[in-house]
């Protein structure tokens, strides 16, 4: 796979717009593909996406479709980036015609909602034999979008894969590293939304900048403490994937589960706070697949327990937060 080989990029909500048009900066010939037809119409007459990223020009070289049969057909290689509630469906739907060598990648953050299961699993699952990479790390698609400097990560099984991405994606303001540890890199993707609810809570009641540090780094322990159980290398949690996008996650007012969190320690009610983002706020679903996964391994996360009862409103934020710091007194490490 070359600069030159064709990418669809699959979703043209901000996070796919802004990988469309990084793609398309360096040269990579591509296509964005949007599920609703006016939409696509609106965007290629005004070459901008209105609802997502109203002050970028779209290249012109980019081009859009909502005809997904085609894009699918003709592809090089296929980069997701649509909601994890919509992932597996659109496999499905892509599956009949993807052709045998085409690579799929995805930058979806999150789990299967239906299923809690890993997306790198469905894509084996639903087309086996083709390479898979997932695109991860702290990257707010407003940022990439402006050209600001940006540094993410692709993990792979495929080696050679994952370079590729890489190197399409990868120019002086954009840094593109690779890996090998895919459940780790999405397992870092998925919590950090998680984390991010709990710092924005204790920002939302003004709790001060230490109980920010200390939430970020403890959360990180959480992460690595499950990663751990389930395979995946702490070098990977320590790094773009995990505490990279922790931290972006955690401090940036650009995040939705951020602003969620913010909004809850405010005071504002949870089907408010979701109503008023407009966005798919991740958090609320990937909590309970979290703890899933933590109470199948005897994994003990105190923090995102916590979120989780505030997410499903058995606690107020102001007693999650009363009882995550009352907890008894403990050696930092085990």
């Amino acid at each position: 796979m070359s600069s030159s080989t064709p990418v669809a990029v699959l979703g043209a909500g901000s996070w796919g717009t802004a990988l469309a048009v990084q793609l398309a900066r360096n040269g990579v010939p591509t296509t964005l593909w949007g599920r609703t037809p006016q939409s696509i119409v609106d965007m290629a007459t005004a070459r901008r996406n209105a609802r997502y990223l109203p002050d970028l020009l779209l290249p012109a070289d980019l081009q859009l479709t909502a005809m997904i049969e085609p894009i699918a057909r003709d592809a090089g290689t296929i980069l997701i980036a649509v909601p994890s509630h919509a992932f597996g469906e659109l496999l499905d739907t892509i599956a009949p015609w993807v052709a045998d060598g085409v690579g799929i990648a995805w930058a979806t953050k999150g789990f299967d909602p239906s299923s809690g299961r890993f997306l790198h699993e469905l894509v084996a699952e639903r087309l086996p034999g083709h390479s898979a990479a997932v695109v991860t790390g702290p990257s707010f698609a407003r940022e990439v979008a402006m050209g600001l400097p940006t540094a993410l990560t692709v993990h792979s099984a495929d080696a050679a894969f994952a370079h590729a991405i890489a190197q399409q994606l990868h120019s002086p303001r954009f840094r593109a590293y690779t890996g090998d540890d895919v459940l780790g890199a999405e397992l870092g993707g998925a919590m950090k939304n998680v984390l991010a609810v709990a710092t924005g809570v204790a920002d939302g009641m003004e709790c001060g900048l230490n109980a920010r540090a200390g939430l970020i780094t403890r959360g990180l322990a959480e992460m690595l403490r499950l990663g751990a159980a389930l395979g995946s290398r702490p070098e990977t949690l320590m790094g773009l994937a995990g505490l990279g996008d922790l931290v972006l996650t955690c401090t940036g007012d650009l995040s939705r589960n951020r602003r969620l969190g913010l909004a809850l320690g405010r005071g504002v009610g949870l089907q408010q706070a979701v109503d008023e983002i407009g966005q798919v706020v991740e958090s609320v679903q990937t909590v309970d697949t979290v703890m899933k996964l933590a109470n199948e391994h005897a994994v003990e996360l105190p923090i995102t327990s916590l979120v989780q009862r505030v997410l499903h409103e058995e606690l107020t934020p102001a007693e999650g937060m009363t009882a995550l710091i009352s907890r008894e007194q403990k050696p930092e490490y085990p």
